[in-house]
This record gives structure tokens, C-alpha cells and sequence, in this order.
């Protein structure tokens, strides 16, 4: 049997794979001037800033942190916990389609992805494709993120599976990298045109009517 054959299981993250996210979406919305758009993006609501609550540290904490250091922010900042979902803008244009896809094949599907525990019970349940997954992993609940390896090993013993078995989708090379250093097949993610032509040599999709 090829190598190819031997996956049977893939694996996604959800940010700019499945949905796209960024913190823009949102602030857009608040602050009309670019210049000064771009400042608060830079120095106030950061995707460094942000990552930390991904990591794990919750949202009593690090907001009242930033209110104090930026306190003609203080509506801004409390927006960003209040309003998260929209820095969501919607699913990546073929991607959830992929998913049922495979699904459809039997191809048994889970996820690993930085996001914050706080925001994920805010999202999960406006995005129903979840149910077809088996498990995700959320970095947010397990304080690990991509792409620390210790992540991985816990995605694959929560999952029951073999490295080899798996591919993993991602959109950041390094997150990819970390995966196929412990020996999961890995597919940086440009869009799902490509990413069908790799499920499809790979023998996964039985159904490429999108």
C-alpha cells in the first residue's frame, strides 16, 4: 500500500482555514480614522496581545491589564471581549464545503487551533460544520499552542491516532513544520481549490462536484 493510502484522518485549523479572522473586521467598525485604525492595532488590541488569551490567560485578566494602560480605550477593549465574533468575517470560500466532503467519504475529521477558550463558547455554536467533527483541540483550554510539539502529542493521543496516518491543514508553514517533525503529513493552506487537488491525489474525496 502507498504512503498516500495509508491517511485516513485530516485534520484542520480553523482560523483562515475554515473561517476567515482578523482583528480589522471589528475595529473597523469603531474607529473611523485609518491612521489612527492602524495605531490601535499596532500598540492596543495586538495579534501578540491577543494570543496570550489563545495561550490561555483569561480575559479577567488581561483586560482590565490593557484598560489601565490605555484607558481612552476602555470601550474599545471591553468590545473586543463582547464582540469577538466579528472579527470572524465568514467561511474561506470552498473550505466548509471540503469538510462536508469528506465527511461524506468517511474520511473521520478533527481540529486543532490556537484559539481563545472564552472566544471559542462564543463561537462554536454559531458554526454547525463542528458537529461533523470528531474532537478539537482548543489552545485556549489546553494552554498549548501551535506550534509547540506537546500540542500535537495531545491532539494525537485525545484523537487515538497515528502520525503517519493524518494530514494536517494549516495556513502558517511553522505550524505545519512542528506537525511533520513528529511525522503528520502536513498541507499549508492557500486555498481550497489546491487543497481539493491534494485530498483528491491522496484518494480522500469521493464527491468533487464543488
Amino acid at each position: 500500500m502507498s504512503e498516500a493510502h495509508k491517511i485516513d484522518t485530516v485534520i484542520f485549523d480553523v482560523g483562515n482555514v475554515l473561517y476567515h479572522w482578523n482583528l480589522r473586521c471589528l475595529f473597523e467598525k469603531l474607529i473611523a480614522d485609518a491612521e489612527e485604525l492602524d495605531w490601535f492595532l499596532a500598540n492596543v488590541v495586538t495579534p501578540e496581545w491577543h494570543f496570550q488569551h489563545d495561550a490561555g490567560r483569561p480575559l479577567a485578566e488581561m483586560l482590565p491589564e490593557r484598560v489601565a494602560q490605555f484607558p481612552e480605550y476602555e470601550t474599545h477593549i471591553q468590545a473586543y471581549a463582547e464582540r469577538f465574533n466579528e472579527t470572524i468575517s465568514g467561511p474561506v470560500k470552498g473550505s466548509l464545503e471540503l469538510v462536508e466532503q469528506l465527511s461524506n467519504s468517511g474520511v473521520t475529521i478533527f481540529g486543532i487551533t490556537n484559539f481563545g477558550s472564552e472566544f471559542w463558547q462564543q463561537f462554536r455554536p454559531t458554526a454547525p460544520i463542528f458537529d461533523l467533527f470528531g474532537d478539537i483541540v482548543v489552545s485556549g483550554d489546553e494552554k498549548l499552542v501551535k506550534p509547540d510539539p506537546a500540542i500535537y502529542r495531545l491532539a494525537l493521543q485525545r484523537f487515538d491516532r497515528n502520525a503517519g496516518q493524518c494530514l494536517f491543514i494549516d495556513d502558517r508553514a511553522d505550524n505545519i513544520e512542528a506537525g511533520e517533525a513528529l511525522g503528520i503529513k502536513g498541507h499549508v493552506f492557500v486555498d481550497a481549490v489546491v487543497l481539493e487537488k491534494h485530498l483528491s491525489n491522496l484518494g480522500l474525496l469521493r464527491d468533487l462536484s464543488f
